[in-house]
């Protein structure tokens, strides 16, 4: 006789920890942003470094990976203790492991050099709207390597997305940059617009990978093993950057970086360290959405941040407000909700499978009961 397994609908826990998650990627992205704002606007000029803060804080996670890591090893023996099943499918050897760790940390090596000099040759405003369009990427590569069926209002996200991006191209001079050269500030206006749209796009596609690699590769629902990916793959990732720091000879500069910086040398190392602490607790969060939902999820509470990191850039920085960064601004919002409302879709018609399930497997069972 084949026993009918209703799914079971999402626990509290399950919405603590998205909730949780969700508060981790949109206060560490808001604060990690304004610092690295802060450091270049005060005398930083190492992209090196600043790419090397959005990867040092990985270390943090370590006593809670040893506190995970305890309790999985007491459950795996207590489980062959008490004689439950093992594992119905296969550990994945270490080799592929290391191929998946190497490869997305050469990624986000990439993906955080390119978003340092987006930062730098741009408003904090721009430079986060810009960054909406990790949705739109993400979007396409979950089609092509998780599936990711594009309905209606997915549809009209991404175009919402896209289109508030694309008008900040029509920019005004004024708004690029502090050059007293019109045309080098535009120069690097745009080389900031293209390094943030080409981040953006690899941020969505490593999204779409580490969602890719936790089904095909590492084959395991546990918290242990998100930990594990952040951990290694920040690690790749932080010894790639420091080879360039030193390769590029910034590392000679960085002495005399900490003397002019306009705040002091404590408030140097204070806004490094804390941009630091700001990136590991964002990517603890982005990684446990990507573990517990879905990459296209993460990625679209990341977006939520847009109104936030935009309005204190106007209150500490002093960025332009314009017409043009406004209905950016509004469509990227609505862009947003826009997908929201499609998880919600997804979610009832989720619960409606779910009772209907139920209700079969009720029948079933009373169907048994009977013939016996």
């Amino acid at each position: 006789m084949i026993t009918i397994v209703p799914p079971r609908p999402r626990s509290y826990k399950w919405w603590f920890r998205v909730l949780m998650y969700s508060f981790f990627v949109l206060a560490g992205q808001s604060v990690a942003t304004l610092l690295g704002r802060l450091y270049y606007d005060e005398g930083g000029k190492s992209k090196w470094l600043a790419t090397l803060v959005q990867l040092a804080g990985f270390p943090l996670v370590l006593p809670l990976y040893c506190l995970v890591a305890i309790k999985s090893r007491k459950e795996h023996d207590l489980g062959h203790d008490s004689g439950l099943c093992p594992m119905t499918s296969m550990p994945p050897s270490y080799k592929k492991l290391m191929f998946v760790y190497v490869s997305l940390g050469v990624l986000v090596a990439v993906d955080c050099f390119l978003y340092s000099v987006g930062l730098l040759y741009l408003p904090v405003s721009t430079y986060s709207l810009i960054s909406a369009t990790q949705l739109a990427f993400n979007a396409l590569f979950s089609f092509f390597l998780n599936s990711q069926k594009f309905t209606p209002s997915i549809v009209n996200s991404l175009v919402l997305l896209t289109i508030s991006s694309a008008l900040l191209v029509f920019q005004s001079d004024s708004s690029s940059g502090s050059s007293t050269n019109g045309s080098m500030s535009r120069a690097k206006y745009m080389v900031g617009f293209i390094c943030t749209v080409a981040a953006s796009a690899g941020y969505g596609l490593l999204l779409s990978l580490t969602q890719l690699s936790f089904r095909k590769v590492v084959k395991r629902e546990t918290f242990k093993a998100v930990l594990e990916m952040l951990i290694f793959q920040s690690l790749i990732a932080s010894s790639i950057v420091c080879a360039g720091l030193f390769v590029s000879g910034d590392w000679t500069h960085l002495k005399r970086e900490m003397k002019d910086y306009k705040l002091g040398e404590v408030t140097y190392v204070m806004t490094l360290a804390w941009t630091a602490i700001a990136w590991g607790i964002f990517s603890l969060g982005a990684i446990g959405l990507i573990f517990d939902v879905s990459s296209l999820f993460s990625n679209s509470i990341s977006t939520v941040g847009l109104p936030i990191v935009p309005v204190f850039a106007a209150v500490f920085f002093h960025d332009s407000m314009d017409g043009v960064k406004v209905v950016s601004m509004v469509l990227a919002i609505w862009g947003f909700i826009s997908y929201l409302y499609q998880h919600y879709l997804d979610v009832a018609e989720l619960k409606k499978k779910t009772g209907r399930l139920a209700s079969k497997f009720d029948k079933q069972g009373i169907a048994n009961t009977a013939t016996q």
